[in-house]
């Protein structure tokens, strides 16, 4: 075992991207999953010496680390919901209606996980998708952690047993309780094939300029018939294209028309953020917005509104004209 810290930190920095991920998926959170990948590299530097690689991986003994950081970190914290799965569905003209307090869901820029570089290729997108990850704090703390570590990290239930410092039996007991929960509240159904990551930005790219033209039947044109939007951190939120096109008329008839979108990527999937010119004639930063794309188009578009996310993926409060 390394015993300099410069030693010690080269061996674990190929295993940063998909520990954030790994707390980001436990937590709904960036800040706090950053926060906690921190902690796990100082409790194993501290631990360095007890590490006996003859026992296993150094990746395992990092999970173990920080799946336990998670946990003890989620005893003092409340889920992190999106609007959808906290509330009924509203009309989409309703006047909104503010979450107050709620800590809600973040999404995460795929340039933390470097997803799409080498650093990041053990990161498995479709398991931080928003809709899944929301899916995720409808879980408890162990649950989630039994779920992640067996299905998306593949280990094998005495490798999660060991990670968890629990039995086998009880990692698969947590486990059944994890799949019968995440059916009831459906997001198995929201497990569909996806275009390529080519095809949804092309879409999202068509959407972009329908947007920027207030084109209605062509953002229209782009969605699934079930299509659900939701705008945390207000509580509204809807489903199907028909409220979908009534609701970005008002947007349009409201907020105006003239718009300039910068294209993000988020979670694994497309995005942009909006800027809406204002009376000064700058564009003002006004949303940034996260799309799901399956074969039958955009099936999910949730729209944040919030300093806090602004600020993770590092947007210019305005944009020149």
């Amino acid at each position: 075992m390394a015993t300099t810290t410069e030693d010690f930190d080269r061996q674990l920095e190929p295993h940063r991207p998909e520990l954030l991920a790994h707390c980001y998926r436990m937590l709904g959170s960036v800040h706090d999953a950053e926060d906690l990948v921190q902690e796990t590299y100082l409790r194993a530097w501290r631990a360095r010496h007890r590490f006996d690689p003859t026992r296993g991986s150094l990746r395992t003994w990092l999970y173990r680390i920080a799946t336990n950081a998670c946990l003890n970190a989620l005893d003092s914290r409340s889920r992190r919901p999106l609007p959808s799965g906290t509330v009924a569905e509203s009309d989409p003209l309703q006047p909104f209606v503010h979450g107050g307090e709620v800590a809600w869901l973040q999404p995460i820029p795929d340039v933390l996980l470097h997803l799409g570089d080498p650093a990041g290729a053990a990161v498995d997108r479709s398991s931080l998708r928003l809709a899944f990850v929301a899916a995720l704090q409808h879980l408890s703390a162990r649950q989630r952690a039994a779920l992640i570590l067996r299905e998306v990290l593949a280990f094998s239930a005495a490798e999660a047993a060991d990670v968890l410092e629990t039995s086998v039996a009880s990692v698969n007991s947590s486990l059944q309780r994890a799949r019968a929960r995440l059916e009831q509240v459906g997001v198995l159904e929201d497990q569909v094939a996806e275009p390529s990551q080519a095809e949804q930005r092309a879409c999202v790219e068509r959407y972009m300029k329908a947007f920027e033209q207030a084109d209605i039947e062509g953002l229209k044109g782009l969605l699934a018939h079930d299509v659900l939007m939701e705008m945390p951190p207000v509580l509204n939120w809807f489903v199907g294209r028909d409220h979908y096109a009534k609701f970005m008329d008002w947007v349009f008839t409201k907020a105006g028309s003239n718009w300039r979108l910068d294209p993000i990527a988020a979670n694994g999937q497309p995005g942009f953020a909006a800027y809406r010119r204002g009376d000064s004639g700058a564009y003002e930063l006004h949303t940034l917005q996260v799309f799901t794309v399956t074969a039958a188009g955009i099936s999910r578009t949730t729209v944040f509104q919030d300093a806090e996310v602004f600020a993770v993926f590092g947007l210019a409060a305005d944009s020149p004209s």
